[in-house]
């Protein structure tokens, strides 16, 4: 049996340059501390002698600091790369973590022991955590050990930015309201698997209906806007094209098919245009559709939908993940409306 090739140190290092231990853990943690020139020599022996670099655990212990900005994504991760939504957000925030010199961590959320234990357990600087509101109190042993939270909603975050979602919610119900539409379906991703029409009472929980989060603050903007009795919520099982789709054929071949419907995401917006479609319904004339975020997929599909900045939002985010002392710490930006083909008047025959 030949041999084991004992690991290559620091101290190995040191001794090839004929340096301190101190003066080559300086070289990869601490390079102001050094001359060009040494330090160009304590690499290339590294190099030479392939060693890699002070362990990342060891280091983290010693400093207190991980370099590691974790984001928490509800359900399965996979989903969120089939998000354009999430996507752009994921991009926005590593270009701040990564200008920060750390590095991005995805973390998903269950409300299972498991999920919570590896979040408790994460060795983390910060947590950006989009769009999960049920994880709150999951968060608050992370809190007290130092980690920094940033949310995209004002609640149960300190640190957020975020939108106004009650008025984009506002502002496609008034457009909605506008071109004469008194029958509105809206399709809520619940992520329960479940598919079940649900009434919807802003002034008292509803089974089915999404909780209080972003969904819950657009369908209370199109509530508020919306004549009374003309809303209905149909809870679709995941935040997808396909969960939309599916959701959107289940209320289209009903014989009380609404003249509108409405999509709490985009993603979820283009399952119904594909509905829609299939079903030999054309979106703007027979059946309105409108979204929410713009996603790129909207413009080229005609969809309807409230516009929100959302990689800068990402940016943003990150930002408060990885500076502690920037000076803003509650962030709301701007939203607008952006008509497209996909909604226009009741016709008598919708």
């Amino acid at each position: 049996m030949s041999e084991r090739t004992p690991p290559v140190t620091m101290k190995v290092v040191a001794e090839r340059v004929g340096v301190s231990i101190a003066t080559v853990s300086n070289a990869f943690s601490r390079p102001d501390q050094l001359s060009a020139q040494l330090r160009a020599d304590i690499l290339t022996a590294a190099d030479a002698l392939g060693y890699a670099g002070p362990n990342a655990t060891g280091r983290a212990l010693r400093s207190g600091r991980t370099d590691v900005c974790g984001i928490l994504y509800e359900g399965e991760l996979a989903n969120t790369f089939l998000d354009p939504y999430s996507v752009l957000f994921l991009a926005g925030l590593s270009e701040s973590v990564e200008a920060a010199g750390a590095s991005v961590l995805l973390m998903k959320w269950l409300p299972d022991d498991e999920s919570r234990g590896a979040l408790r357990r994460a060795a983390i600087d910060a947590l950006v955590a989009p769009s999960v509101t049920a994880a709150g109190a999951d968060l608050e042993p992370l809190r007290r050990r130092g980690v920094r939270v940033v949310g995209t909603q004002q609640a149960p975050f300190g640190d957020w930015v975020g939108i106004d979602n009650i008025e984009s919610g506002r502002l496609v119900g008034t457009h909605l309201a506008a071109l004469g539409h008194r029958d509105v379906a809206v399709i809520a991703p619940t992520g329960t698997g479940e598919l079940a029409d649900v009434g919807y009472r802003p002034d008292r929980a509803t089974p089915g209906v999404p909780s209080p989060s972003y969904q819950d603050d657009r369908l209370r903007g199109l509530w508020q806007t919306l004549p009374a009795g003309s809303l209905r919520v149909v809870t679709c099982a995941t935040n997808t094209r396909q969960a939309g789709r599916e959701a959107a054929a289940r209320v289209l071949d009903a014989a009380d098919r609404p003249t509108a419907l409405v999509a709490l995401s985009d993603v979820v917006a283009l399952g119904v245009l594909d509905a829609a479609r299939v079903g030999g319904l054309t979106p703007g004339q027979e059946v309105s559709v409108a979204g929410f975020d713009d996603i790129p997929d909207a413009a080229y599909t005609g969809l309807t939908t409230v516009r929100q900045p959302i990689r800068e939002k990402g940016r943003l985010a990150g930002l408060l993940a990885m500076d502690p002392d920037y000076h803003q710490r509650q962030i709301t930006l701007p939203i607008d409306l952006v008509v497209r083909s996909s909604t226009g008047p009741v016709t008598p025959s919708a």
